[in-house]
């Protein structure tokens, strides 16, 4: 147990590697039987590609995020649907290679559908099973030693109960008022978080709570012992300022203390002309795929939209994308034809300008289809920060920091933000999607948005989970 939590093995790394494990045993054991071992070129193809397929379903099911890390019962519903998913790909997959053979399928397609989605839903259930008993044990849990118990220090902790990756920390705070600041009152009393007499002997209190990592986190740094800090690293124990440890546990860049100097000269903002390249061919092939998969569907709820109040079925606004620049976005009407008479206005979850078709194409996301010709024309990108209007983009540029710099990037159809954060329409929850948008376009790279676009499904499917870490 202790080596999954001193090395930093992640639960759902571990989770993930135990599903491939599983799914491929378990599939190969299949293969004789569903008669796809036939051909070593074929059946070996299906062995490899099909628990590969199956685990990434189960990744953008989101089956390896926290909230069902934690939460059992909605691990294995998704995971009933991932199998079921991927069961008919398989089956899809074993017809055609026994077609191709022209070979008769022993028990015929729906044999192999039922052992397909049977097998996979068992090797999904053991695997959760297992990390279950892992967590039982105390594994993947991390003991933390915290420089400073301050108000830093505190939004730290909060921010790690709230949202970090990890299943679980163990805390603890090394604090000195004479060169960090007062004590937070709120981590004073707060038991789960002890403040450890130290001196100025860091490496002392690291061995002594047993710390998996140091994070520095004053309020004031300008007495900081950084020798103390030096010794502890060259002794082994990873040391981490307050920033960098935070963004990549949560995934986000954290607005509330954000500091330039740590954003100027950390890693990332990194846009080579090939990865613009390969991300707009990315854009090409998904959104006209896409497009043309959807056709049927979009066609029909632009009738519907025409016949409800006899409105247009489009409708055309202005937005920002990439460098500022204004263009003219495309979606399906989802609210009366008088809805913005008084101007424009911030549109809320039960906004009473909302049709009853409009509702229900904004709760299964229909009416944002007509924006893949939006990505097609080179407008938006299909992922990226959100597009915003320019009278928007000019107030939350004077209320928040570093806005505009979420338009480094062609704004997107699907993003970082949207995965991770439920609909909201105020400036909070404005401050809360920047987090998520600056540490989307500080770590951009074509595979982190092929990540996304699997994650988009998950929100597709349970839009209420897409706050849920």
């Amino acid at each position: 147990m202790a080596f999954l939590t001193r090395a930093r093995v992640e639960a759902g790394t571990v989770l993930l590697l135990a599903d491939a494990t599983l799914a491929l045993t378990a599939w190969a054991l299949l293969a004789q039987p569903l008669a796809i071992a036939g051909g070593a070129g074929g059946g070996l193809l299906v062995l490899a590609a099909y628990p590969a397929g199956f685990v990434l379903l189960l990744y953008a099911l989101g089956l390896y995020r926290r909230d069902t890390l934690l939460e059992t019962r909605r691990a294995l519903a998704r995971a009933v649907v991932a199998a079921l998913l991927g069961g008919l790909l398989a089956t899809l997959a074993v017809s055609s290679l026994t077609a191709l053979a022209r070979e008769a399928q022993p028990g015929g397609v729906w044999k192999t559908y039922a052992l397909s989605v049977l097998v996979f839903s068992a090797t999904a259930g053991l695997a959760r099973a297992g990390l279950y008993l892992l967590r039982s044990r105390g594994a993947f849990r991390r003991r933390l030693l915290v420089v400073g118990a301050g108000k830093r220090a505190f939004d730290l902790i909060v921010l790690l109960r709230r949202e970090g990756r990890m299943l679980g920390y163990d805390l603890a705070l090394l604090h000195d008022e004479a060169t960090m600041g007062p004590v937070d009152p709120r981590l004073a009393a707060d038991h789960a978080c002890p403040i450890l007499p130290h001196g100025r002997d860091f490496l002392a209190a690291a061995r002594t709570f047993g710390a998996d990592q140091i994070v520095v986190a004053p309020d004031e740094r300008r007495g900081l012992p950084m020798e103390a800090l030096l010794e502890c690293r060259i002794a082994g124990f990873p040391v981490q300022e307050y920033q960098q440890f935070l963004e990549r546990e949560i995934r986000r860049v954290d607005i509330k203390r954000l500091e330039i100097a740590w954003l100027l000269y950390s890693d990332g903002f990194v846009f080579s002309p090939l990865d613009r390249w390969l991300k707009r061919a990315l854009d090409v092939a998904v959104s006209g795929t896409l497009l043309l998969l959807a056709s049927p569907f979009l066609l029909a709820a632009a009738l519907a939209v025409r016949l409800e109040d006899g409105g247009p079925a489009l409708y055309r606004q202005e937005r920002v994308t990439r460098g500022g620049r204004v263009f003219r976005i495309l979606k399906l009407r989802t609210m009366r034809v008088d809805a913005e008479k008084f101007g424009a206005v911030w549109a809320t979850a039960r906004d009473p300008r909302i049709t009853r078709f409009g509702s229900f194409m904004r709760r299964s996301r229909i009416d944002e289809l007509p924006q893949l010709i939006n990505i097609l024309k080179g407008d938006m990108s299909f992922v990226g920060p959100r597009p915003e209007r320019p009278q928007f983009v000019e107030e939350l540029a004077g209320e928040l920091p570093l806005y505009r710099e979420r338009h480094t990037v062609q704004a997107g159809l699907t993003g970082w933000a949207q995965v991770n954060y439920p609909y909201g329409a105020s400036l909070d929850d404005a401050r809360s999607k920047l987090s998520y948008d600056l540490y989307y376009v500080k770590n951009f790279s074509v595979l982190f948005d092929l990540l996304i676009i699997l994650q988009t499904a998950r929100v597709v499917l349970w839009p209420g989970a897409a706050g849920a870490r």
